[in-house]
């Protein structure tokens, strides 16, 4: 396997795929054409170098992410709901450029508030769910004389099991299950072309739909490490400085999850395989195998970004003849 540098996401009835300064969205609409979005990728913090550093990248790649991902997320629900109804299309014919560009720039803005609302709601619930409810629950031990170290175990416990919890409870969802056959479709494309396969329908079918740089491996990266870096709060001595100590370490631990699978992504070695084990199992719940129409979504998307045949032919010497 060669890395490609391309990732992605599910979204609704659709594929977002970036790679570089480009990134696409790929929707199945409801009359069954391909909707296919093409963009700029502009990271919202700038390109400052220090945000390139070890650590603060992968701070600032995760927030970043976030943000592109819910954007592509509204705009795939958007295309895969139903089409503009005959009255509001009455509505809009009626204005003139001027009304159409002044509501167009209101919507556009409302968009964005929207947008960086739901981030910033996602990752205070993340956090208060996965991060500081673990430790609350776990210390409710200390009525039955746990020390602090047998607290923090405890925590471990009670956080993997809300995490697994959560993922097995939306793997059930039906409409979930559809974005997660869409995220194997995604798997799958990556993995054809990084095993050297021509990107045809029948050579992503049958490639694997788990990933090592999936952003499940790398949830399920975060807790682990935060699990090993909570355990230097045991010697603190208050409880709300421990509480809020685990809250200002989160960029910390983000920080040092990114490294970590950006390295298992670039390696074969018998180590990198070991740690990339439990997200490769995680994966199981939350890809699904797609069908031959989800996958050709993804490769429309994958197509609009990345020259497949280029990288096939000077990673793998295949010929252009395929």
């Amino acid at each position: 396997m060669k890395p490609s540098n391309i990732g992605g996401q599910a979204v609704m009835e659709g594929i977002m795929m970036r790679r570089g300064d480009k990134y696409s969205i790929a929707v199945r609409r409801p009359d069954q054409e391909i909707e296919l979005k093409v963009e700029d990728y502009k990271c919202i913090f700038g390109k400052s170098s220090i945000l390139k550093k070890p650590i603060i990248r992968g701070v600032v790649s995760f927030v970043d992410s976030l943000v592109t991902g819910t954007k592509c997320l509204m705009y795939s629900a958007e295309i895969a709901g139903d089409e503009e109804d005959e009255e509001e299309a009455k509505k809009n014919a009626a204005l003139t450029s001027e009304e159409r560009e002044k509501k167009k720039k209101k919507e556009d803005f409302l968009f964005k508030v929207l947008l960086y609302v739901t981030v910033f709601i996602s990752i205070i619930v993340s956090i208060a769910a996965f991060m500081l409810l673990p430790y609350a629950l776990a210390s409710l031990c200390r009525k039955v004389g746990a020390s602090e170290f047998l607290v923090t175990v405890v925590e471990a416990f009670v956080k993997l099991a809300l995490f697994m919890g959560y993922m097995l409870l939306i793997s059930r969802m039906k409409d979930i299950q559809r974005t997660f056959m869409y995220h194997g479709a995604e798997h799958k494309c990556i993995n054809c072309v990084e095993h050297g396969l021509p990107l045809t329908v029948e050579n992503v079918m049958k490639s694997s739909r788990q990933h090592r740089r999936c952003g499940t491996s790398f949830l399920f990266l975060v807790m682990l490490v935060s699990i090993v870096l909570h355990f230097g709060f045991v010697l603190v001595p208050n409880y709300w400085v421990r509480l809020f100590g685990r809250l200002l370490m989160v960029p910390v631990v983000a920080g040092i999850s990114f490294e970590i699978i950006q390295w298992a992504g670039r390696t074969d070695s018998r180590f990198a395989d070991i740690m990339s084990r439990p997200g490769l199992a995680m994966q199981k719940l939350t890809t699904k195998e797609p069908t031959e129409d989800m996958v050709e979504v993804a490769i429309r998307a994958v197509e609009a970004v990345f020259d497949w045949k280029t990288y096939l032919k000077e990673e793998f010497g295949v010929s252009d003849e395929m």
